[in-house]
């Protein structure tokens, strides 16, 4: 991973990002990788490339814990980390498999006072929380990050359900995916709709969007691109290797290739 993020920066792309799983089932279990570790090794390869989790589901991580990782590798990459999280899922039983509870509302609960906490220990000053499923009481968390007014939190979202991307408008910036369907350039258009409606800050926004969420076949062209661009999107995302099967050999000559350009 550290030569892959080396390579990548080498051949222009703007950011590498990488998941957050413990364990992976398809085709059948396969070696995982920690994601912060990976992403240190990333930083001390690389100078200038965006890093990042896309996405951590915050309710399976203590919230102060990831809070000191994530401020750690913000100073260590020189202010280049994006902080991606979402409720998770259980379809590959990475709840259940740990005697840990599969609801995503309890989760979606756990995400949203999570992200309090996050944040507010990432300010530097003294912090008191108490919610529902966390209770911190007078901790001070030094430093604070690069990054002002803190690292990028993108939120996942499923679209068209609303709740994901009123949180999302907190925050600065969404990944979205479509339930039962893929994306198009018109629903890129409604939901930054929907969270303008709902945003307080003028601070710049993301719109993030996977390929593997607009078509189902092979990697999109230029024009393609520029509508979903042009719908708002800023940063399109090209996915390597969701099966873990391809050679890094083959994975490599794919990132030397180049990003995608719009013309």
């Amino acid at each position: 991973m550290s030569e892959l993020a080396r390579q990548a920066e080498l051949a222009g792309w703007d950011g590498l990002f990488i998941s957050d799983h413990l364990q992976w089932l398809m085709p059948s279990p396969q070696p995982v990788g920690d994601p912060w570790i990976l992403l240190t090794a990333m930083a001390m390869s690389t100078q200038r490339i965006r890093l990042g989790i896309l996405v951590t589901p915050l309710a399976r991580r203590r919230p102060w814990k990831l809070a000191r990782e994530a401020v750690t590798l913000d100073h260590l990459s020189g202010g280049r980390l994006t902080l991606g999280v979402g409720i998770g899922g259980d379809w590959i039983g990475e709840y259940s498999a740990f005697g840990e509870p599969a609801d995503d509302h309890l989760h979606a609960e756990q995400l949203d006072e999570g992200l309090q906490v996050v944040a507010g220990l990432w300010s530097g000053a003294p912090l008191s929380f108490h919610g529902a499923h966390y209770n911190i009481r007078d901790v001070q968390f030094l430093p604070t990050p690069l990054q002002q007014p803190r690292i990028p939190i993108w939120v996942a979202g499923g679209w068209p359900r609303k709740r994901p991307f009123r949180r999302a408008a907190q925050w600065d910036g969404v990944i979205p995916f479509k339930h039962g369907g893929m994306l198009v350039p018109d629903d890129c258009r409604e939901m930054l709709a929907e969270i303008r409606h709902h945003r307080t800050s003028d601070e710049a926004f993301d719109l993030t969007c996977y390929e593997s969420t607009v078509t189902e076949g092979s990697e999109v062209d230029s024009d393609v691109i520029a509508r979903f661009a042009e719908a708002g999107v800023t940063w399109w995302l090209r996915g390597l290797d969701m099966t873990l099967r391809l050679p890094f050999t083959e994975m490599l000559e794919r990132v030397q290739q180049g990003p995608p350009h719009i013309l």
